[in-house]
């Protein structure tokens, strides 16, 4: 167990990682508070179960729940650095849902509510995924202690 959690938290990314985790890590935790909690102009987790579930995606008050603490702890954890790779392909995998459940049948394009936006934060996110945290993450802290 303590050998795979030394791979997980293991990162020799560098400064780089640190860049990418900081701005996304920052978008999801906003999308995710707007599912979870209603800020930033978000409708909570009742509009958004509703809504959820009238594209097909049921039962949609879960659905919410699920996409919007995988947003939100999910972002919270890459700014943080912390357990960077599980958060990072969970992300990702909220991003497919997305993808394929929204946005895919309107094109590229973000003006069509396309599946751009949320291509870019599924590159970033398996990106981490692979990479690790980089420099600056608790994920260093935590693999030193195992050393």
């Amino acid at each position: 167990m303590t050998a795979l959690l030394k791979k997980l938290v293991t990162s020799q990314a560098g400064f780089s990682a640190l860049v990418l985790r900081i701005p996304v890590g920052i978008i999801f935790i906003a999308h995710g508070a707007q599912k979870l909690f209603g800020a930033f102009g978000g409708y909570g987790l009742e509009g958004t179960g509703q809504w959820m579930e009238s594209i097909g995606l049921a039962p949609g008050f879960i659905m919410a729940l699920l996409a919007g603490s995988a947003e939100f702890f999910g972002g919270l954890f890459l700014l943080l650095g912390l357990l960077t790779r599980p958060a990072a392909m969970a992300l990702a995998g909220t991003m497919v849902v997305a993808i394929f459940s929204v946005h895919f049948a309107n094109g590229l394009f973000m003006a069509n509510n396309g599946y751009e936006f949320g291509l870019a934060l599924l590159a970033a996110s398996v990106s981490l995924g692979f990479s690790g945290a980089g420099k600056v993450a608790i994920d260093n802290l935590i693999s030193d202690k195992l050393s």
